[in-house]
């Protein structure tokens, strides 16, 4: 399955005579959204081609893997369990948008503290959840492994020849390892960190198959599912300028990490860029939810 390239229009992308398009993956399919969809295609093969009749995966509250997983989960006949960071929402967890969703497309949870949070990749913790809920097939956090990577792989196309930069989200670096592996010889692929801290090189070093690569922490606005009035403010005016929704975890920190870029003159005229949109609105109603206790101004949906 392919996405379409839209072309953006922008006034600041006339004034400096640069082109940008977005590649909507988030346009896959309506639940399990870009590179979510990507990252679990071969899982999926894989965990059929075992005969596993389970998948296990970690998230947290609005993860958007947690949610794309549960209904890819349904939708290939497979049980769904989500451990998810948090054991203060074993309570609560009804009223939150991404996690009822998920329950409804029949995910069931296991709550864990944040500290039991950081052994998910630990071999016994593994091991006692397996004798927990029995023998399953386990999707790493953001779904990112080889697996995910050789999804990713195929967002690029020969029709994407023409850019000479393509764009992506950072969080786990499983897209931006998959674009760097089938890039062209003549293009540069910048990532954009939702994390604070640069710890991401490590790992996408550890996957990519070239250096014709960069990773930004310039734009991560404090940190994971970190926002601020002035990131809402560009996602609102950038939808209604080019009528594209983006989530503020992921796409919207690229998208205004790229346009400062473009402002500060960092590409030549006549650069052609292709962003990839990696999905994740289904957010955007969970973020809200948090905006509105902090008082601060709602994402348009």
């Amino acid at each position: 399955m392919q996405s379409i390239n839209q072309l953006v229009e922008h006034p600041l992308l006339s004034e400096k005579q640069v082109t940008l398009v977005l590649k909507r993956e988030d346009l896959l399919h309506p639940f399990i959204s870009g590179n979510k969809y990507r990252k679990l295609k071969y899982n999926l093969l894989a965990a059929k081609a075992e005969d596993q009749n389970t998948l296990l995966t970690f998230g947290g509250a609005y993860s958007n893997h947690i949610a794309a997983t549960a209904y890819a989960a349904k939708e290939k006949g497979f049980r769904a369990i989500g451990v998810v960071r948090g054991e203060e929402l074993e309570n609560s967890w009804q009223s939150n948008s991404t996690l009822s969703r998920a329950y409804e497309d029949g995910m069931r949870f296991k709550f864990i503290s944040r500290n039991d949070y950081r052994k998910k990749e630990d071999p016994e913790f593994i091991e006692q959840l397996r004798k927990e809920f029995g023998e399953f097939y386990l999707v790493p956090e953001g779904g990112t492994n080889s697996l995910a990577i050789k999804g990713c792989e195929e967002i690029l196309t020969h029709n994407d020849k023409e850019f000479n930069i393509v764009c992506t989200s950072a969080g786990t670096g499983g897209t931006a390892s998959g674009l760097i592996n089938a890039s062209f010889s003549h293009q540069r692929i910048l990532a954009f960190s939702a994390l604070n801290g640069d710890f991401l090189k490590n790992d996408i070093q550890k996957l990519a198959s070239n250096d014709r690569w960069d990773l930004n922490t310039d734009y991560h606005f404090g940190g994971y599912a970190k926002i601020s009035e002035e990131l809402i403010n560009f996602i609102n005016d950038f939808k209604e300028k080019t009528k594209i929704p983006l989530d503020p975890i992921y796409t919207g920190k690229m998208m205004f990490g790229l346009f400062d870029m473009i402002k500060l003159d960092i590409f030549v005229p006549n650069t052609k860029i292709l962003a990839i949109h990696t999905g994740g609105l289904q957010g955007i109603v969970g973020m809200n939810s948090v905006l509105k206790k902090k008082n601060l101004p709602l994402l348009n949906i």
